[in-house]
């Protein structure tokens, strides 16, 4: 059977324009991680370290039992827990779950199998590895190309969408790395950012 490549079979899940526009996308599978702090942090990279083994636990399993899949992007909800604008709060204080999508056919006995194969390696962290049906509804997206740093450009074209189509934000700040920030130059960089909105 051929390799399920998530990325082409949700081909307008991994992509979006580079002007605002509202999408959709109903019920679909996760494997998450929350941790808090900033993006480069010894945090960040330790739950990124757990959640990887994980996902290519499942997949070593279907590709054993139901079809074989390419473990996908990762991704990331972003949120504080204060009254002032993120972008205003130290990045030490951001709050993250991160995210790896599954194929619809992953159950949560396949994913607890696997975290229990990468906490026997030990790497302790990955009992902190959940499976989630998450369904963000509405959503304004738009494709941020450059540095993380210049995000910010394009979340005023993501709020003035949202002001000029009169609809509220109603969830967490979402991103998708498209790309890899170890092999990408900043200004090259490719992030789909998604607003739930109602």
């Amino acid at each position: 059977m051929e390799k399920l490549d998530l990325a082409k079979t949700y081909k307008e899940y991994y992509s979006a324009k580079s002007s605002a526009e509202k999408v959709s996308f109903g019920q679909i599978p996760y494997l998450t991680i929350l941790g808090k702090g900033e993006p480069a942090g010894k945090e960040f990279s330790e739950k990124a370290g757990a959640i990887y083994p994980v996902a290519y636990g499942v997949k070593k399993i279907c590709k054993e039992t139901i079809q074989d899949f390419g473990v996908p992007k990762l991704e990331g909800l972003w949120w504080v827990n204060d009254k002032r604008p993120a972008l205003e709060v130290p990045r030490s204080e951001w709050h993250w779950k991160l995210l790896i999508r599954m194929p619809d056919f992953v159950t949560e006995k396949m994913v607890e199998k696997a975290i229990d194969e990468v906490v026997k390696k030990k790497t302790e962290t990955a009992s902190e590895v959940k499976f989630e049906i998450i369904d963000e509804g509405d959503l304004v997206s738009i494709l941020h190309v450059g540095s993380y740093k210049t995000e910010p450009e394009s979340i005023r074209q993501m709020d003035d969408f949202i002001t000029a189509h009169k609809l509220t934000k109603n969830g967490l700040h979402h991103e998708i790395y498209l790309s890899d920030p170890n092999k990408t130059e900043p200004d090259k960089l490719r992030t789909i950012l998604r607003q739930p909105v109602k």
